[in-house]
């Protein structure tokens, strides 16, 4: 239905009510952000005056949330990564309907950190280093850095930029993966993240550390997540036994 102009409710208080329907319908699911200001002004003809008149109604009433520099978005939705399920980055991502995938910013063979190759044990001394940028609508959400057998250099630059870490290194060894030790921190960003990340200067980051092995103990990978934290929650779901 079109925008009346020549109505008594102002035009903002339209749009508003046009929008709070639309969110009630689930029309901006799964990531729950909103079109941006000239995009909502474009599509009503309105100006962007009458844009915000029309979101700082919506936000009054607890419905969006604006945060300056990233967008608007139905307030609560957050990507979520449960913690008690075995799963990686990027799938936990897919599985939540959202528009999700990845970007190698550095794919290359190298000496282990002396600290890693320590951590993983005998067979370490190289590995293949994978650095994928995670997007959720083409928007930066998170930067991986992974350590990964040094085998895994046979797969082909595609398949590292459209597959899970997980999926790759079970390709390689023909198993599963069968756990992980997965601890949460936060740090601020240095240059190079806020770059990558599209965050402001000294802006904190979630920090998740992953190890993760085959059956047998047997070191799978060692990656580490620096995670925009704005829309981003770690989910642990425990169960009380008795």
């Amino acid at each position: 239905m079109p925008i009346v102009r020549d109505n008594a409710t102002s035009l903002y208080r339209q749009i508003a009510a046009r929008l709070r329907d639309e969110i009630a319908g689930g029309r901006f699911e799964p990531s729950g952000r909103l079109p941006s200001e000239a995009e909502i002004g474009a599509r009503f003809a309105v100006s962007r005056v009458t844009v915000r008149l029309a979101l700082e109604e919506l936000a009054k009433s607890r419905l969006i949330e604006r945060r300056k520099g990233k967008g608007t978005y139905v307030a609560g939705k957050e990507v979520r990564h449960e913690l008690d399920t075995l799963r990686s980055f990027h799938e936990s991502l897919v599985l939540q309907g959202l528009n999700a995938s990845m970007l190698i910013l550095a794919l290359e063979p190298m000496k282990t950190p002396e600290m890693i190759a320590a951590s993983l044990g005998p067979g370490w001394e190289t590995c293949l280093f994978l650095e994928r940028l995670h997007l959720v609508d083409n928007e930066p959400i998170a930067l991986g850095r992974s350590f990964l057998p040094a085998s895994l250099a046979k797969f082909s630059r595609e398949e590292m930029e459209s597959r899970p870490t997980y999926a790759i290194v079970s390709a390689l060894a023909g198993v599963e993966v069968e756990r992980a030790h997965v601890t949460i921190g936060a740090q601020n960003a240095d240059p190079d993240l806020e770059a990558l990340l599209k965050i402001p200067n000294g802006a904190a980051l979630l920090v998740m550390e992953r190890t993760s092995w085959f059956i047998d103990n047997i070191p799978a990978e060692r990656s580490t997540f620096y995670v925009r934290p704005e829309r981003y929650r770690f989910v642990m779901n425990n169960v009380f036994r008795s």
